[in-house]
Protein backbone atom coordinates (compact mmCIF):
# COMPACT_ATOMS: atom_id res chain seq x y z
CA UNK A 1 0.00 0.00 0.00
CA UNK A 2 0.88 3.46 -0.34
CA UNK A 3 2.68 5.33 2.67
CA UNK A 4 0.98 8.33 4.86
CA UNK A 5 2.82 10.68 4.44
CA UNK A 6 2.62 14.54 6.51
CA UNK A 7 1.59 15.79 3.30
CA UNK A 8 -1.57 13.56 2.42
CA UNK A 9 -2.61 13.75 6.13
CA UNK A 10 -2.30 17.76 6.04
CA UNK A 11 -5.24 20.03 4.97
CA UNK A 12 -3.79 21.99 1.77
CA UNK A 13 -3.24 25.37 3.73
CA UNK A 14 -0.91 23.59 6.30
CA UNK A 15 0.90 21.87 3.29
CA UNK A 16 1.25 24.87 1.23
CA UNK A 17 2.71 26.96 4.35
CA UNK A 18 5.37 24.33 4.77
CA UNK A 19 6.26 24.33 1.20
CA UNK A 20 6.29 28.40 1.17
CA UNK A 21 9.04 28.20 3.33
CA UNK A 22 11.01 25.41 1.84
CA UNK A 23 13.85 25.53 0.00
CA UNK A 24 15.08 23.40 -3.75
CA UNK A 25 17.93 20.66 -3.62
CA UNK A 26 18.87 18.48 -6.41
CA UNK A 27 20.19 15.13 -6.20
CA UNK A 28 22.18 12.62 -8.84
CA UNK A 29 21.41 9.23 -9.28
CA UNK A 30 22.81 6.69 -6.42
CA UNK A 31 23.70 9.91 -4.61
CA UNK A 32 22.98 9.43 -1.02
CA UNK A 33 20.43 12.48 0.82
CA UNK A 34 21.58 11.12 4.01
CA UNK A 35 22.44 7.76 6.07
CA UNK A 36 21.39 6.25 9.07
CA UNK A 37 22.50 7.57 12.32
CA UNK A 38 23.03 10.94 10.96
CA UNK A 39 21.59 14.21 12.73
CA UNK A 40 17.83 15.20 11.74
CA UNK A 41 17.94 18.65 10.09
CA UNK A 42 15.25 18.84 8.36
CA UNK A 43 12.57 16.89 6.37
CA UNK A 44 11.92 16.67 2.63
CA UNK A 45 9.11 16.39 0.25
CA UNK A 46 9.89 15.17 -3.50
CA UNK A 47 9.34 16.93 -6.53
CA UNK A 48 10.60 14.89 -9.27
CA UNK A 49 12.56 11.37 -9.24
CA UNK A 50 12.97 8.32 -7.54
CA UNK A 51 14.46 7.68 -4.22
CA UNK A 52 14.99 4.30 -1.89
CA UNK A 53 14.49 4.07 1.96
CA UNK A 54 16.81 1.64 3.35
CA UNK A 55 18.65 -0.34 6.37
CA UNK A 56 21.33 -2.49 6.18
CA UNK A 57 20.85 -5.99 8.25
CA UNK A 58 23.28 -7.66 10.34
CA UNK A 59 24.09 -9.71 7.57
CA UNK A 60 25.03 -6.85 5.70
CA UNK A 61 22.25 -7.40 3.13
CA UNK A 62 20.23 -4.13 2.14
CA UNK A 63 16.83 -4.01 3.42
CA UNK A 64 14.17 -1.43 1.43
CA UNK A 65 11.43 -0.04 3.11
CA UNK A 66 10.07 2.12 0.88
CA UNK A 67 10.85 3.02 -2.54
CA UNK A 68 9.17 7.21 -2.87
CA UNK A 69 8.87 9.30 -6.25
CA UNK A 70 7.11 12.63 -6.84
CA UNK A 71 4.47 13.59 -3.53
CA UNK A 72 6.84 11.33 -1.55
CA UNK A 73 7.67 12.77 2.05
CA UNK A 74 11.18 11.54 3.83
CA UNK A 75 12.10 12.08 7.28
CA UNK A 76 9.30 14.00 8.57
CA UNK A 77 9.11 12.03 12.39
CA UNK A 78 12.46 13.14 13.21
CA UNK A 79 11.70 16.48 13.30
CA UNK A 80 9.10 15.49 16.53
CA UNK A 81 11.69 13.92 18.06
CA UNK A 82 14.73 14.93 17.14
CA UNK A 83 16.27 11.35 16.63
CA UNK A 84 18.71 10.76 14.31
CA UNK A 85 17.81 9.26 11.28
CA UNK A 86 16.85 5.50 11.35
CA UNK A 87 17.42 4.68 7.79
CA UNK A 88 19.46 5.67 4.62
CA UNK A 89 18.11 8.00 1.56
CA UNK A 90 19.65 6.76 -1.77
CA UNK A 91 18.08 8.66 -5.40
CA UNK A 92 17.70 5.49 -7.86
CA UNK A 93 17.30 8.47 -10.60
CA UNK A 94 17.96 11.98 -10.55
CA UNK A 95 15.85 13.87 -8.06
CA UNK A 96 14.72 16.98 -7.26
CA UNK A 97 13.12 18.06 -3.72
CA UNK A 98 11.94 20.57 -1.46
CA UNK A 99 13.61 20.83 2.09
CA UNK A 100 11.98 21.95 4.94
CA UNK A 101 14.62 23.01 7.89
CA UNK A 102 13.93 21.87 11.22
CA UNK A 103 14.07 25.80 12.49
CA UNK A 104 11.78 26.68 9.76
CA UNK A 105 8.82 23.57 11.11
CA UNK A 106 9.39 24.73 14.45
CA UNK A 107 8.19 28.08 13.36
CA UNK A 108 5.64 27.40 11.50
CA UNK A 109 4.01 24.52 14.54
CA UNK A 110 4.16 27.24 16.65
CA UNK A 111 2.34 29.68 14.34
CA UNK A 112 -0.38 26.83 13.81
CA UNK A 113 -0.05 24.14 16.72
CA UNK A 114 -3.15 22.49 15.26
CA UNK A 115 -0.58 20.31 12.95
CA UNK A 116 0.39 18.36 15.86
CA UNK A 117 -3.31 16.82 15.66
CA UNK A 118 -2.22 15.68 11.94
CA UNK A 119 0.88 14.16 12.97
CA UNK A 120 -0.34 11.99 15.42
CA UNK A 121 -2.64 11.09 13.10
CA UNK A 122 0.07 10.05 11.16
CA UNK A 123 1.86 8.44 14.31
CA UNK A 124 -1.11 6.39 14.67
CA UNK A 125 -1.19 5.06 10.80
CA UNK A 126 2.53 4.56 11.22
CA UNK A 127 2.02 2.32 13.82
CA UNK A 128 -0.40 0.24 11.98
CA UNK A 129 2.38 0.38 8.89
CA UNK A 130 4.94 -1.11 11.07
CA UNK A 131 2.64 -3.62 12.81
CA UNK A 132 1.86 -5.17 9.35
CA UNK A 133 5.91 -5.09 8.29
CA UNK A 134 6.52 -7.16 11.11
CA UNK A 135 3.69 -9.91 10.30
CA UNK A 136 4.70 -9.44 6.63
CA UNK A 137 8.50 -11.13 8.06
CA UNK A 138 6.19 -14.29 8.97
CA UNK A 139 5.01 -14.97 5.04
CA UNK A 140 6.48 -16.91 2.48
CA UNK A 141 9.14 -15.89 0.46
CA UNK A 142 6.37 -15.66 -2.55
CA UNK A 143 3.55 -13.57 -0.60
CA UNK A 144 6.44 -11.29 -0.01
CA UNK A 145 7.31 -10.89 -3.40
CA UNK A 146 3.91 -10.11 -4.69
CA UNK A 147 3.26 -7.65 -1.78
CA UNK A 148 6.10 -6.24 -3.11
CA UNK A 149 5.04 -5.39 -6.54
CA UNK A 150 1.42 -4.99 -5.21
CA UNK A 151 2.85 -2.01 -3.75
CA UNK A 152 4.81 -0.69 -6.54
CA UNK A 153 1.89 -1.41 -9.18
CA UNK A 154 -0.32 1.41 -6.05
CA UNK A 155 2.18 3.62 -5.89
CA UNK A 156 3.41 4.26 -9.91
CA UNK A 157 0.99 1.80 -11.31
CA UNK A 158 -0.88 2.46 -14.67
CA UNK A 159 -3.89 1.00 -16.10
CA UNK A 160 -2.89 -0.08 -19.74
CA UNK A 161 -5.86 -1.84 -20.19
CA UNK A 162 -7.10 -5.18 -19.74
CA UNK A 163 -6.89 -4.73 -16.07
CA UNK A 164 -2.86 -4.97 -16.71
CA UNK A 165 -0.95 -2.74 -14.53
CA UNK A 166 2.23 -1.06 -15.77
CA UNK A 167 4.49 -0.35 -13.26
CA UNK A 168 5.70 3.29 -14.47
CA UNK A 169 9.50 2.88 -12.83
CA UNK A 170 12.09 0.95 -13.67
CA UNK A 171 13.54 -1.32 -10.68
CA UNK A 172 16.44 -3.79 -10.46
CA UNK A 173 15.65 -7.26 -9.35
CA UNK A 174 18.18 -6.24 -6.40
CA UNK A 175 15.92 -3.49 -5.73
CA UNK A 176 12.59 -5.19 -5.79
CA UNK A 177 14.59 -8.01 -4.12
CA UNK A 178 15.24 -6.25 -0.93
CA UNK A 179 11.72 -4.73 -0.94
CA UNK A 180 10.27 -8.14 -0.07
CA UNK A 181 13.24 -8.86 2.06
CA UNK A 182 14.38 -12.01 0.03
CA UNK A 183 17.56 -12.51 -1.65
CA UNK A 184 17.60 -11.76 -5.30
CA UNK A 185 18.27 -15.65 -6.97
CA UNK A 186 14.86 -16.50 -4.76
CA UNK A 187 13.15 -13.44 -6.54
CA UNK A 188 14.31 -14.34 -9.67
CA UNK A 189 12.91 -17.87 -9.62
CA UNK A 190 9.49 -16.56 -8.79
CA UNK A 191 9.69 -13.90 -11.15
CA UNK A 192 10.14 -16.37 -14.06
CA UNK A 193 7.71 -18.35 -12.31
CA UNK A 194 4.89 -15.24 -13.01
CA UNK A 195 6.50 -14.81 -16.66
CA UNK A 196 5.69 -18.09 -17.69
CA UNK A 197 1.90 -17.97 -16.53
CA UNK A 198 1.01 -14.73 -17.49
CA UNK A 199 1.12 -13.01 -13.86
CA UNK A 200 3.65 -10.33 -14.73
CA UNK A 201 5.30 -9.16 -17.61
CA UNK A 202 8.29 -6.85 -18.56
CA UNK A 203 7.65 -4.21 -21.11
CA UNK A 204 10.81 -2.33 -22.48
CA UNK A 205 12.46 -2.65 -18.91
CA UNK A 206 9.68 -2.02 -16.73
CA UNK A 207 7.30 -4.46 -14.79
CA UNK A 208 3.64 -5.06 -15.65
CA UNK A 209 0.61 -6.81 -13.64
CA UNK A 210 -1.08 -8.85 -16.07
CA UNK A 211 -3.45 -10.76 -13.51
CA UNK A 212 -3.64 -8.60 -10.07
CA UNK A 213 -6.06 -10.86 -8.71
CA UNK A 214 -3.02 -13.90 -9.22
CA UNK A 215 -0.93 -11.64 -7.61
CA UNK A 216 -3.65 -11.01 -4.71
CA UNK A 217 -3.68 -14.88 -4.06
CA UNK A 218 0.13 -15.49 -3.66
CA UNK A 219 0.26 -12.05 -1.42
CA UNK A 220 -2.32 -14.00 1.16
CA UNK A 221 -1.34 -17.38 0.68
Amino acid sequence: MARDTLFSVLPKNLADGLIARATTISLTSDQTLFRCGDPCDGCYHVIDGLLKVAVELPSRRERILAILGAGGFIGELSLIDGAPRSASVIALKPSKLYFIGRAAFDAFAGAHPEIYRHIADLLARRLRDNSAALAMSSLSIKARAARALLSLAEAFGKDVGAGRILIRQKLSQADLAAMAGIARENLSRILQDWMRDKVISRLAGYYCVESKAALERAADA
